[in-house]
């Protein structure tokens, strides 16, 4: 099946399907350390702020490593790319698992998220590529809902395995599926010529676009204004809206649901509508964060806010990633690796000005008021996007080689 054939029958290439898999462990490993700090704290002898700098290394290993990764990658062959990414993501969890030390355990962390990077940057474009111009948002939208879904079921499970076997337990499981991933990824993609033709300076030079960062603007003001609000939930749902500790995790699922709901509508509507969607949804997340405030004292009110706020906020993710991707043109990997650690520094952003608010005079409403000031940024890059011309040609580029059952093409997308 072709490309084109995938796009009339509406049809994503299982390739698609393979990658969204990959993007599922990767999601669960940058999550699930949250839920397991106390094991590792107590296993490796130190403070839980002191394990948390597991998450800070992630994190910052994803914002700098991820177009690092991309540029040093540029010329091997996508699968092998993919699947490199995948045994290396592999062995940094198994050198994890093996070492008593904190300092190797926190080096195996970052190389890990040099990896996963790596595996994000060429897994969008190859997506993109695979499903056609008709269907690119959509398949974004896919990959993303992996790493929304390892959310919803990744990150509890792993929390509650490691709660009974331990941080090893999860981190083992993760290197044995990493493996399983890079076979199924060496399987369903054909092994692509040299890209001896695609060069750095050519990656660079569709940093020009203004457009582009207008994008990334509204990938980084959109994930910061609702991360803001999520990292802090807890304490409004407890403390405020008087809901039972133990019935906190539900919503939290409730808000991995809304989540992957939002992934899924902005795949759908992105191809065909990708400025109404983007605009819509971050007003609608404004004003779902800005209502949280007054009415969170209501549990009911509360939980339904947090729905509607994963649901509204996600929904622009998938859109801007691929009006990213389709903007960079024939030079896509370092774009797309930019979308990573924009979202990345979002959250990073964030989450931390939220904490001097909850810190401040504002209390527990401090955080919800950040993401409302945030997501109502998100409308400036938005409006200007779409008021500059997004129906200029941008092309989408199979990368110089088909998938497995696709023929290679090179057509011509407006971002409309």
């Amino acid at each position: 099946m072709s490309p084109a054939a995938g796009s009339a029958t509406g049809k994503l290439p299982f390739v698609v399907w393979v990658l969204a898999a990959g993007t599922f462990l990767m999601g669960t490993t940058e999550f699930v350390i949250a839920g397991l700090l106390p094991e590792i704290a107590g296993d490796l002898g130190v403070s839980v702020s002191h394990a948390g700098l597991l998450i800070t290394a992630f994190a910052v290993g994803m914002i700098v490593g991820g177009p690092t990764m991309a540029l040093a990658t540029l010329r091997l062959p996508q699968r092998r790319t993919l699947v490199l990414a995948l045994v290396v993501f592999a062995l940094g969890h198994v050198v994890a698992v093996l070492s008593t030390s904190f300092a190797v355990v926190l080096a195996a962390r970052a190389v890990t998220a040099l990896a996963t990077g790596a595996f994000w940057a060429v897994g969008f474009v190859i997506a993109t590529a695979a499903a056609g111009p008709a269907n690119s948002t959509r398949a974004v939208g896919v990959m993303m809902g992996g790493l929304t879904l390892a959310n919803v079921v990744g990150v509890p499970i792993g929390s509650f395995v490691g709660q009974h076997t331990g941080w090893r337990g999860p981190f083992w499981a993760l290197a044995v599926l990493a493996v399983l991933a890079a076979v199924f990824v060496g399987r369903f993609i054909r092994q692509m010529e040299q890209r001896g033709q695609v060069s750095v300076r050519a990656e660079i030079r569709a940093l020009r676009q203004g457009r582009l960062w207008l994008a990334l603007a509204a990938a980084v003001l959109i994930m910061g204004g609702v991360l803001a609000t999520y990292t802090y939930i807890t304490p409004l749902l407890t403390d405020r809206a008087g809901i039972a500790a133990g019935v906190v995790p539900l919503v939290l699922i409730a808000f991995g649901i809304g989540a992957l709901g939002g992934t899924a509508i902005g795949g759908r509507l992105g191809d065909c509508f990708p400025m109404a969607t983007t605009i819509t949804a971050a007003a609608g997340t404004a004003v779902t964060l800005l209502v949280l405030i007054p009415l969170s004292t209501s549990p009911v009110a509360a939980v339904v806010l947090v729905f509607l706020m994963a649901l509204t906020g996600f929904t622009v993710n998938p859109v801007v990633t691929s009006l990213a991707v389709r903007f960079a043109g024939d030079s896509p990997t370092l774009t797309s690796a930019l979308t990573t650690s924009a979202y990345n520094t979002g959250i990073a952003a964030g989450s931390a000005i939220a904490g001097r608010a909850l810190g401040s005079s504002l209390g527990l409403t401090g955080p919800a008021l950040v993401g409302t000031v945030s997501a109502a940024l998100t409308l400036i890059p938005l409006i200007v996007l779409a008021l500059s011309g997004t129906s200029r040609p941008a092309r989408i580029v199979a990368q110089h080689g088909p998938t497995r059952g696709h023929s290679e093409q090179k057509p011509t997308e407006d971002a409309r």
